[in-house]
């Protein structure tokens, strides 16, 4: 079975490399992490082996970036050698923002395959969202590296000129669902709910809401209005949210994420 090594074990890393454990033998799978404790702690959660980056470099046919942005093109630079004289086939796996695939494969010195993904926190536990776009790939390399991710959640292929909106969307997202939970609970420990049920009830409700629009297949407005009867309470909460421009700042959010993810790639 092909190896797979993750450079970088942070949030994102650690969720996908628990994903790659669970889609195959944890023992093909190699960690590495600027701080080697941080990979030793998973490599023994998880069941998989440590390395150096120089090593994922030469012995992984599946080479995942895991690092920030701004490190990417140093931490390249220090495996780009080992990547130059390597004899057989890999694939540079990155979850970096505004990245493209070609500034990674120009980074890396070389005209490599390139998968850019843009994976969210909930991959960790499997209910995540992580899209998918390549460059000098086949098909066939594509399809395994969505079989290597499928236990984090939903794997979806899509053009690499919307991966950029898409992270801002569900990559970004679970932010701004956080901060929307918390808000929720805050107005019902201000009503009188102690705080260990108010976050409950909110995060079990933005959970099942979720759900439904999944399994419903109907819009997000349909559902609303089924819950806003005539004169009722919803109705008047809905208003409240309105007047203080709600789905303004939330669409905002995105613009916001968007405009930062396009700087980072330059």
């Amino acid at each position: 079975m092909e190896k797979i090594g993750f450079i970088g074990c942070g949030n994102m890393g650690g969720a996908l490399a628990r994903a790659a454990c669970k889609s195959g033998a944890p023992g093909n799978v190699v960690l590495a992490n600027r701080t080697l404790a941080k990979a030793e702690a998973l490599a023994g959660e998880l069941g998989c082996a440590v390395g150096s980056n120089q090593s994922i470099a030469q012995n992984c046919e599946w080479i995942f970036l895991g690092v920030k942005p701004q490190m990417m093109a140093d931490m390249l630079a220090g495996i780009a050698p080992v990547l130059k004289a390597r004899q057989g086939g890999f694939v540079l796996v990155s979850m970096a923002a505004g990245l493209s695939c070609q500034s990674i494969a120009d980074m890396a010195g070389g005209d490599y395959p390139v998968i850019r993904i843009m994976p969210n926190t909930p991959a960790a536990i499997g209910q995540g969202v992580v899209q998918v776009c390549g460059r000098g790939v086949s098909r066939a390399q594509l399809d395994a590296c969505k079989a290597i991710l499928a236990p984090a959640g939903l794997v979806d292929e899509i053009d690499e000129k919307l991966i950029d909106a898409a992270s801002c969307v569900s990559g970004c997202g679970p932010a701004f669902a956080y901060l929307f939970m918390e808000a929720l609970a805050d107005g019902g420990v201000a009503c009188g709910l102690p705080r260990e049920q108010a976050l409950r009830y909110a995060a079990q409700m933005v959970a099942g809401s979720a759900e439904m629009v999944l399994q419903s297949g109907r819009h997000p407005g349909q559902l609303k209005d089924a819950v806003c009867s005539p004169g009722g309470t919803t109705i008047q909460g809905v208003r409240a949210l309105e007047a203080n421009g709600f789905r303004s700042a939330a669409m905002e959010a995105v613009l916001a994420a968007y405009e930062k993810t396009l700087k980072l790639g330059k």
